[in-house]
């Protein structure tokens, strides 16, 4: 297991990103009638944090700062 336990630039910025999306699909999902395009659209931010964090990884943002 790494040293660092997730607390990188990397780690956080996808976290922070994944979040976001989760809360516009949530927020699509809550809209009367259900917007499934904004639901769709967080669905995409979701996986777009997994794009975020490998491009900041393979920039040496995924290392601990020790």
């Amino acid at each position: 297991m790494s040293d660092n336990h997730g607390n990188t630039p990397a780690a956080w910025t996808a976290v922070v990103v994944a979040l976001a999306g989760f809360v516009v699909g949530g927020v699509g999902l809550m809209l009367d009638p259900i917007s499934y395009v904004v639901f769709w659209i967080g669905v995409a931010i979701v996986l777009l944090a997994a794009v975020v964090f490998v491009a900041m990884d393979k920039a040496g943002l995924h290392q601990s700062s020790h």
